[in-house]
């Protein structure tokens, strides 16, 4: 479906890809990973439109690939006047009129042979899509993600996880060659995701897929490509599996790495030794033992191993900590207090909600699509309604899902975090590095960034505004799974409250205390405990999600086996690692 044979391409200021290859094969599922700004959306672009790029190697789709296509940027267009079905079925409805129209044409034509003509040609154009069948095939993919109900709601009435649903059923429902999904899970809620993997899950075609989601990725891809610095590796079967086998990788080639640095090391110390003895001693076999040795040392050098693809930069996330109310005295600190809020537009989403946050409180703020999270955080934020009250103590920084609302598009990131209060280009350089960010691209216009990059750039700033209280709108949406892993770390180091809207079943359990869900058009609080019953019950399997945890955990002392250069421990953990994939 797709060959691509050594592929180099550059932007001006940054190198994407060297010599990259890949093949993808008909009715193959692949998710494609790698960190954000990596280059995989613009290596979509380049599949769909090659001839805009200059690029060197080649890049080759199978003959008349027909293409279906959804952006992680295509939003809900409110005035959209027509029914779900009517959207969904927009491509077999215009044929069906073309077929009408000429059906009437031939009526009173003279010139029937032409009309025959087009006549067979817009029937082709229908069956090629699947159109003898589609009103049953629309009804068949609403079922699968629980959206039947809708058929005949307008489009304009939709969540935004519905509306993104309903993309994905019309680009399939025409049957594609190729599949091409850019984030498709991006501000999806539970039962949302459940849906989009159904829909991967229960399509025949072949599929391209950019995501970051550690549920998706571990549910619906049989074959992974992995572009990292500018290297791509393409690995047939699981996720999971891939991942394994990327830590046996890591662990083989860092004990080769370290035997060579050892033997590096001991001939380091010989050649000092001959050096010294042969300025004390100008004999000719002195400088030859030296000579000899030196050259040991550049073969040494020269076939060293090679760091393993596996060293990804992880971002060091961390959140300000100068405000932070005194530990001692936070149980008893009230941070933010809620009192009778209610909240409509043409519809009441929140009505009489009640609720408080104390200062080192980390709480999930969670309920479906469209009802009313972000309203509510905006308001937190905004601090002018009269239900809200925030001790006068309580410093906010906000992230928005909306990247633009934080984030001055038309500045470059270095003009960024001046605005921010950052005095010099090194102290900025030297702040962003820890995010991932190169001193080149600090020039850069804040627009051209990747969604990720973005995100990134929104936690940098809150991590140096020194807030107390931090207002998360979906800040794991677009960031690629190394920093969904450092965000976790940084939030479970925070000592200040976090009152976080979030989708991500995993991110939740992992760092926060409670949950705030919206049910009903109220608020109320759960416990961890009641959130992971209901979770499994609603939407996951129980024993995966906690056979998942506990492969968690076997990584994360393999990692600290690698930092010690422990290998046999390292391989002994792996085998445990192993049976619990098994179990998945």
């Amino acid at each position: 479906m797709i060959k691509v044979e050594n592929l180099s391409y550059s932007f001006p200021q940054k190198d994407l890809y060297h010599n990259i290859s890949f093949t993808l094969e008909e009715g193959q599922h692949c998710a494609f990973i790698g960190a954000s700004g990596n280059g995989k959306s613009t290596l979509i672009d380049m599949i769909m439109d090659p001839e805009n790029y200059m690029f060197d190697g080649k890049l080759e789709l199978a003959p008349h690939c027909r293409i279906g296509y959804v952006s992680q940027f295509s939003g809900l267009d409110k005035t959209k006047d027509v029914t779900v079905f009517e959207y969904i079925a927009e491509e077999f409805i215009k044929l069906q009129n073309e077929i009408t129209c000429i059906c009437t044409e031939m009526e009173t034509s003279l010139d029937i042979e032409a009309l025959l003509e087009k006549y067979q040609e817009a029937l082709d154009a229908f069956d090629a899509i699947g159109g003898d069948d589609f009103e049953s095939n629309i009804t068949k993919k609403l079922n699968l993600v629980n959206l039947s109900k809708h058929e005949n709601l307008m489009v304009s009435k939709l969540s935004g996880g519905e509306f993104k649903l309903i993309q994905v059923i019309k680009e399939m429902l025409t049957g594609p060659d190729l599949m091409i999904m850019d984030e498709p899970d991006v501000f999806l809620d539970f039962e949302h995701l459940n849906g989009l993997k159904n829909l991967i899950n229960s399509h025949k075609g072949t599929m391209l897929v950019i995501t970051h989601n550690r549920y998706l990725l571990n549910h619906c891809f049989n074959k992974i490509i992995h572009l990292e610095n500018m290297e791509l590796q393409e690995f047939d079967g699981r996720y999971i599996d891939y991942n394994f086998s990327l830590l046996q990788r890591k662990i083989e080639l860092q004990e080769l790495a370290t035997a060579d640095t050892e033997e590096i090391e001991r001939n380091a110390i010989l050649i000092d030794k001959l050096r010294a003895a042969a300025s004390a001693n100008a004999e000719a076999a002195r400088g030859k033992a030296l000579n000899a040795r030196v050259k040991i040392q550049e073969r040494l050098e020269a076939r060293r191993i090679k760091a393993p693809f596996v060293e990804i930069k992880q971002p060091k996330m961390s959140f300000g900590t100068e405000n932070i109310i005194d530990i001692d005295k936070a149980d008893e600190t009230t941070a933010l207090k809620i009192t009778d809020y209610s909240v409509s537009f043409a519809d009441t989403l929140l009505e009489n909600v009640n609720f408080e946050i104390k200062s080192t409180d980390k709480v999930a703020l969670i309920g479906p699509n469209g009802c009313g999270k972000t309203t509510l955080l905006r308001e937190i934020f905004k601090n002018n309604h009269a239900a809200i009250e925030i001790n006068e103590a309580i410093q906010i920084a906000f992230l928005s899902q909306l990247q633009g609302e934080m984030l001055n598009e038309s500045h470059t990131i270095l003009e960024e975090f001046f605005e921010a209060g950052f005095e010099s280009p090194q102290e900025i350089k030297a702040h962003l590095s820890d995010y991932g960010f190169e001193e080149e691209i600090i020039n850069q216009k804040i627009g051209a960034l990747s969604g990720g990059e973005k995100n990134i750039l929104q936690l940098a700033k809150l991590s140096a505004s020194q807030a107390n209280l931090l207002l998360l709108d979906e800040p794991t949406s677009h960031l690629d799974t190394y920093s969904q892993l450092a965000l976790e770390k940084a939030i479970e180091n925070y000592n200040g409250a976090i009152l976080m809207i979030s989708h991500d079943f995993y991110s939740i359990v992992n760092c926060m205390d409670y949950v705030l869900i919206i049910e009903d058009k109220t608020i109320r609080k759960m416990s961890m405990r009641k959130f992971r019953k209901m979770i499994y019950a609603k939407h996951f399997d129980k024993d995966y999600l906690e056979i998942e945890q506990k492969k968690k955990a076997v990584e994360t002392k393999i990692e600290l086996a690698l930092k010690d250069t422990d290998f046999e421990l390292a391989k002994v953990l792996s085998k445990q690692l192993e049976e619990l994939i098994k179990l998945l």
